[in-house]
C-alpha cells in the first residue's frame, strides 16, 4: 500500500476512530485503581494518540506532497539510474535519459497527445555529475502535432521545494494543466517542462550547491540536465530557450542558476524563496569551511560584489504569512540598483508557505517566464 494512496489514508482514519471508540467503551472497565487498569489507560491513550497523528501525517503529506514512497520517507531512496540508448527511430533519442512511463496529464487520460499533450516519468543520469534522479517531462500538444514536427520548444524546469515530490508538481499544483491552459489562451507559448525536485541526492538537502567531496548539484543543473534534455527532446538550444522556476529551496536553486548561469538560463523564477542557503540538520556542512563557496551561494553577495548577471528575475512573497517579504524587497531593490539584471515581483496581501499560495502564483510566474523565453 503505497504512503500516497487514498486506501492508506482511509485505514489510517479508521484504525483512530476504532481506537477513539474502544477507548470510551473500555475506560469504565479501567477505572479500577491497579497498576493493570492505569496500565491499560496509558496505553489506549498512547495508541489513540498515536493513531490520530498518523492519519493528519498521512492526510498533510498527500496534500503537500512531502514524501513520495516508504523508501523516500525511511531515507532508502538510494538507487542509480541506468542509461539506456534509446531506439534510434525516436527523435533526439540517445544519451542519458531513459522514459520509463508515459502518461496523459491528470484528468485527461484517453486523450491523444496532440490534443493534450503528454507527460513522461523519465531517470536521467548526470555525465559530469554522476547523479541520478527520477523527474516528469510535459510536452506540449504541439510537440506532436505535424505541423510543428521540425519545430523545437522553451523548456522550463521546475523544482519543488524540500523534500517534496516530483509528482507533486504534476498533480498538485498542476503545471502541466496551468501550462496547457495559458498557451490555449494565447498567454503562453507552448513549452517543455522539466519536473524534478532540487533534492537530486535524498536525503540531504543540497541547496544546488557543489559541496566539495560532496553531490554536484549545481553541475547537474547547470550542465547535465540541459544536455540530458537536449539530446532526447525537440528542445531550444541556445539560452534565450531556457528557464527555471521553483518553490521554497526550488525557488532559491532557480534565482541561483539563473544569476550564476545566465548562459544557460534566461529567467528564474522563485517562488516564496529565500535568499541564502541555510546550514542545517538537513543539509550538513555545505561549504566544508570555503569562504568562497558560502558567498557565492548567498544571493545578496552575488549582487555586491560580482557583475550583474544578464538574465531576468522573478520573485514572489505576501505581505501576511510569508517570512521573506522584508527580503524580498531588499533583493528587489539590490538587483534594480544593478542597472542591468531585470526583476519583477508578484506581492500578494496574504498567503502562507503552502500550495493553496502557490496555485495563485503559478499562472502568472509561468505566463511571465514564457514571455522571457523563445525557441529560436
Amino acid at each position: 500500500m503505497g504512503l500516497t494512496s487514498n486506501s492508506l489514508l482511509v485505514l489510517a482514519v479508521a484504525f483512530a476512530v476504532v481506537l477513539f471508540a474502544a477507548t470510551l467503551w473500555l475506560w469504565p472497565r479501567l477505572a479500577r485503581r491497579s497498576w493493570a487498569a492505569l496500565g491499560g489507560r496509558i496505553g489506549l491513550l498512547l495508541a489513540t494518540q498515536l493513531a490520530l497523528i498518523c492519519s493528519l501525517g498521512v492526510a498533510a503529506n498527500q496534500s503537500f506532497g512531502f514524501y513520495a514512497g516508504w523508501d523516500d520517507l525511511l531515507g532508502r531512496e538510494t538507487a542509480q539510474g541506468v542509461i539506456v540508448d534509446q531506439s534510434a527511430t525516436t527523435p533526439g533519442a540517445g544519451g542519458p535519459l531513459q522514459v520509463v512511463n508515459i502518461k496523459a496529464p491528470p484528468g485527461d487520460a484517453g486523450s491523444r497527445a496532440s490534443a493534450v499533450g503528454q507527460v513522461q516519468k523519465v531517470d536521467i543520469v548526470g555525465r559530469l555529475s554522476h547523479i541520478a534522479t527520477p523527474a516528469y517531462v510535459y510536452l506540449p500538444p504541439e510537440y506532436f502535432q505535424p505541423r510543428f514536427r521540425t519545430r523545437t520548444f522553451p523548456v522550463s524546469v521546475v523544482l519543488t521545494g524540500y523534500p517534496g515530490t516530483a509528482q507533486a508538481l504534476v498533480t498538485k499544483l498542476k503545471y502541466p494543466t496551468v501550462a496547457r491552459g495559458l498557451a490555449k489562451d494565447g498567454r503562453a507559448q507552448p513549452m517543455i517542462l522539466v519536473m524534478l525536485r532540487p533534492t537530486v541526492a535524498p536525503p540531504r538537502d543540497t541547496e544546488c550547491v557543489d559541496i566539495p567531496q560532496g553531490p554536484q548539484t549545481e553541475t547537474f543543473f547547470a550542465k547535465d540536465l540541459p544536455e540530458a534534455v537536449l539530446a532526447h527532446y525537440r528542445a531550444g538550444g541556445r539560452p534565450r530557450s531556457w528557464g527555471i522556476i521553483g518553490d521554497s529551496t526550488g525557488g532559491y536553486c532557480s534565482l541561483k542558476l539563473a544569476m550564476r548561469h545566465p548562459d544557460v538560463y534566461a529567467a528564474g523564477a522563485g517562488l516564496s524563496a529565500y535568499y541564502t542557503a541555510p546550514i542545517d540538520p538537513t543539509t550538513g556542512d555545505l561549504f566544508h569551511g570555503n569562504r568562497s563557496l558560502r558567498d557565492h551561494a548567498d544571493l545578496h553577495w552575488l549582487l555586491a560584489h560580482e557583475p550583474a548577471p544578464d538574465t531576468s528575475l522573478l520573485v514572489t512573497s505576501s505581505k501576511v504569512g510569508e517570512h521573506n517579504y522584508r527580503d524580498t524587497l531588499r533583493l528587489v531593490n539590490e538587483v534594480r540598483a544593478t542597472g542591468r539584471t531585470r526583476i519583477s515581483s508578484i506581492i500578494l496581501e496574504s498567503g502562507g508557505h503552502n500550495f493553496n499560495t502557490w496555485r495563485r502564483e503559478v499562472p502568472p510566474a509561468l505566463q511571465w517566464l514564457s514571455g522571457q523565453l523563445s525557441d529560436r
